[in-house]
């Protein structure tokens, strides 16, 4: 017994690609991609509540190991004393930790939606290139946020001791893993610098040898930025940030000359030579004689008079 195979038409992706997908169709896939990213975000939300207890005590751990920070119970163990001011700051803290927790849990789902559904208005080539700079973005952040807990952990004494009090002290525990969150986001958006770089270079916008030439202003840039955007105001972080910064910028700028020597950039026929060198053209004088003489104008005849038109009336009968 033979079975009939039934045909299938093309995929949602085929047509969203060749643009025969309809405007209603848009909406229908974009209101069923987003369900399907909050149902990614609500599990991953669930996974953040159950393990944000682990992951406050992975913060607390810098201000954990102060001596000032522990205090002994009536029974004789030690523990971790932290300030804590309003009756809901603990739960409030476990929900934004559950969320951040969940945003980064649930990133493959809603990351994917968003791809699924923007991917089919690029070209091949710019779907390829967006793979490897979303796999390099990655680590990249990933680096700068434990760069940044290697910071909190070696400059928090320093920033405590350096203050009016001369001492290390008890911290409030919102404000405290405010900083700390907010040091791994900068830092890890900071590591991002030289994909921006890498960009311009494969666009085809800046060459190897002008990123070469912009030193001066990215390291004035980078140290700039970490002074202003660093919640640290000691100089062990800021001055960590501006030169891991540097040194990812020097690497970029070597990605991008093999990327410009793989693509014969700067081996152009002009590409040696300076906006004012004079051409190497032989310059052939000519020497400039009289003018050939000019005819006299012939002249236009009068226009025909026009004939005036006839009325309405004449021209359409009723049905016209």
């Amino acid at each position: 017994m033979k079975l009939a195979l039934r045909r299938q038409g093309p995929s949602k992706f085929q047509q969203a690609s060749d643009g025969s997908m309809t405007l209603l169709d848009h909406v229908r896939e974009l209101r069923n991609r987003l369900f399907i990213a909050s149902l990614g975000l609500v599990a991953g939300l669930i996974v953040g509540f159950v393990l944000s207890q682990w992951v406050f005590h992975l913060l607390e751990a810098p201000y954990c190991d102060l001596p000032s920070s522990i205090a002994t119970r009536a029974d004789g163990t030690q523990y971790c004393d932290w300030v804590v001011l309003n009756v809901t700051d603990t739960l409030i803290l476990r929900l934004k930790i559950a969320l951040w927790v969940g945003l980064i849990v649930g990133s493959p789902v809603w990351l994917y939606q968003l791809w699924a559904f923007i991917a089919p208005g690029l070209h091949r080539h710019e779907r390829k290139w967006a793979y490897v700079f979303v796999a390099i973005a990655a680590p990249l952040f990933i680096g700068g946020g434990v760069l940044a807990y290697f910071v909190v952990g070696h400059s928090l004494a320093f920033i405590m001791e350096a203050g009016v009090l001369g001492e290390a002290t008890k911290l409030e525990v919102s404000s405290y893993i405010g900083f700390v969150t907010n040091m791994i986001l900068i830092f890890g958006v900071a590591f991002e610098f030289p994909l921006i770089l890498l960009m311009l270079n494969f666009t085809g916008v800046v060459s190897a040898k002008k990123l070469l030439g912009w030193w001066r202003i990215v390291v004035f840039l980078s140290f700039a930025f970490a002074a202003i955007a660093t919640p640290d105001p000691g100089p062990f972080g800021m001055t960590l940030l501006a030169l891991c910064m540097v040194v990812l910028y020097l690497i970029a700028t070597g990605v991008a000359a093999l990327n410009d020597k793989r693509r014969g950039r700067g081996q152009e026929l002009y590409a040696g030579l300076d906006d004012d060198t004079i051409s190497p053209l032989e310059d052939e004088r000519v020497p400039v004689g009289a003018s050939d003489p000019i005819e006299a104008p012939t002249p236009i005849d009068a226009p025909t008079p026009v004939t005036k038109p006839r009325p309405l009336d004449g021209r359409f009968d009723d049905m016209t």
